[in-house]
Order: structure tokens, then sequence, then C-alpha cells
């Protein structure tokens, strides 16, 4: 398989070094009993609730959990901030409640039990970023209400390592993990390429004892995540700005179009919906020809 088809293959794997790592029950209890400080909870006490196929977007994909069937965490692991995360988190609950809930259960009359959500990001990005941060749904609101009928509040931990929040001295596997990349961060602002970053920085981890069972289980696989998940973040700014781009093209002519159905709509002549388009979208009159011979509905139904 040659270089470039592992990394389209990989885009494909709904998976990350992290998510990996803290896929297994194991690192997942203790990843809970660091966030909630006080209930001690064993890998047998995890179930995984991640919607399979969902909640994969580029390369960062969701990982779910109930503790002792007691509270749902929904989490992603993040290297670019998205201030969507309420909003996503809102609609993966909803989804992830419609596996824990039987549909015929709903129309019960008496109450259903339901264990109690808890929403996390963690920040691992190169942008200066505050200690924890909360997100919330309401913030989004077009109305604003001092007390929102439905609220969600994501709380964002950064685990870079300078940051030294204290979730990375209560969970060894997530300070590990957060030195790894670390180290991998550090090589490349010495001038090494991903790839010698990476080996170096597991070659690293491999000296101090750190992620010893993953790196043994999956190291050629981690590489392959981690130099796609680096990679990828080059490939999405650049498909970012092309999008926005295409977006604002896209919307220009959304808004063209309808301009055009509302003034044939109103009775306009097409002299007179030329003219107010000229005017409206500083347009020559080639142009307005154009717009208005794509858009005129009652001149496409009639041919």
């Amino acid at each position: 398989m040659q270089k470039n088809e592992k990394q389209v293959s990989n885009r494909e794997v709904k998976s990350s070094a992290f998510t990996t790592l803290f896929g297994k029950p194991e690192n997942a209890a203790k990843l809970y009993s660091a966030l909630n400080g006080e209930e001690e909870v064993a890998a047998e006490d995890i179930t995984f609730t991640t919607l399979s196929g969902v909640l994969f977007m580029a390369r960062k994909n969701d990982m779910a959990f109930t503790a002792k069937g007691k509270v749902l965490v929904i989490s992603e692991h993040q290297s670019t901030l998205n201030e969507n995360m309420p909003l996503r988190d809102a609609i993966y609950y909803g989804r992830t409640m419609e596996k824990l809930v039987e549909s015929r259960a709903l129309y019960r009359t008496g109450r259903i039990q339901i264990p109690t959500p808890e929403f996390f990001v963690f920040y691992n990005g190169d942008k200066h970023f505050p200690e924890e941060r909360i997100l919330k749904l309401s913030d989004a609101y077009l109305e604003k209400t001092q007390y929102p009928m439905l609220e969600l509040s994501v709380k964002v931990i950064n685990i870079n390592l300078p940051s030294n929040h204290p979730i990375l001295k209560k969970c060894g596997p997530l300070y590990e993990y957060s030195w790894f990349i670390q180290q991998i961060k550090n090589y490349l602002v010495h001038g090494k390429s991903r790839d010698e970053a990476i080996i170096s920085a597991m070659s690293d981890c491999e000296q101090k004892g750190f992620l010893a069972e993953f790196l043994r289980e999956h190291g050629t696989e981690a590489v392959n995540m981690l130099f796609t998940e680096f990679n990828m973040e080059d490939a999405l700014e650049v498909r970012y700005e092309e999008g926005r781009n295409e977006g604002r093209a896209e919307g220009r002519n959304e808004g063209i179009r309808a301009f055009i159905l509302d003034y044939l709509e109103d009775g306009k002549t097409e002299e007179q919906t030329l003219e107010r388009l000229k005017q409206r979208f500083s347009l020559n009159q080639e142009e307005a020809q154009k717009y208005f011979g794509l858009y005129n509905t009652r001149k496409n139904h009639s041919n």
C-alpha cells in the first residue's frame, strides 16, 4: 500500500489515538474517576455508547460511555475548538438516548430513570486557551432569556501539558498521552518532520514506560493515526478557507435567485427586474441577463 493510500484509508477509520487509548474500559474508568473526583469506578462499570458512524467528523470522533449506568459521559477530543459543541452534543445526546431507551417506554405513565449526562471537550490545540471554559447552548440563542427552558453546558478542559490542569495529575493515561503529544510538538518546533517527530516521541515514551500497552498494541497504527491527524490540521485549514469562499458564492447566488423570484411574483416585468437586479447586486447588463435567464422560472416552465 502506498503512503497516500494509507492516509486516505486512515481518514475513514472512525478513531484517533486519543479515542483508541480511552476506548479501553480501564482507561475510560480512570478518566471518569478523575473527572468526578469522588466515585471510583472499575473497567467493568464502563459501558460504551458511542454512536458508530454518526459522530465522526473529519478526524475527531466522539467517545461516549455510561459509568455504573448512572452517569452518561459524552466527550470529544479537539485540537481546534468548536464553538458549536453544545449544539452538537444536544444532537448526540438525543441520538444516544434513542439507543438507551426503548421507544415504546416513552409512552408509559411511570417515570423512566436515565443516566445523568455530562459533556466534555478535551482540548490540546496550539492556541492560547484557559485551563477550563464552559460553553453553553443558550449562548447561541437568538432570543436571550434569563432562564432558558433548554440549557446544555459543555466543559472544555485544556489537556496541554503546560496548562497543568489538575486532571493530568489524577489520570495517569491522560497525563502520558498529553506528555506524548507535547514531545511531538517540541520535536516539530525544533525542525523535525512529522514522521520523525512522532517516531522520536514514541521512542521517548518507551524509555519512560509511558503508554506502554497502547504503543505495544497499536504501534504502527498509532503512527498512522497521528500522522494523519497532524497533517489534517493543514488540510482542514485550507478546506475551511475554500469552503468559506464557496459559501460566499453560493450565498450570493441564492440571494440573487430569491430576489428574482420575489420580483417576478410581484408582477414586475423583465426590464424592471433586470434594472433592479443590476442596482441591488452591482451587476452589469450581461451578468443580470445571465442570472435572469437562469432563475426565471416562468420562462423555464413555459419552455
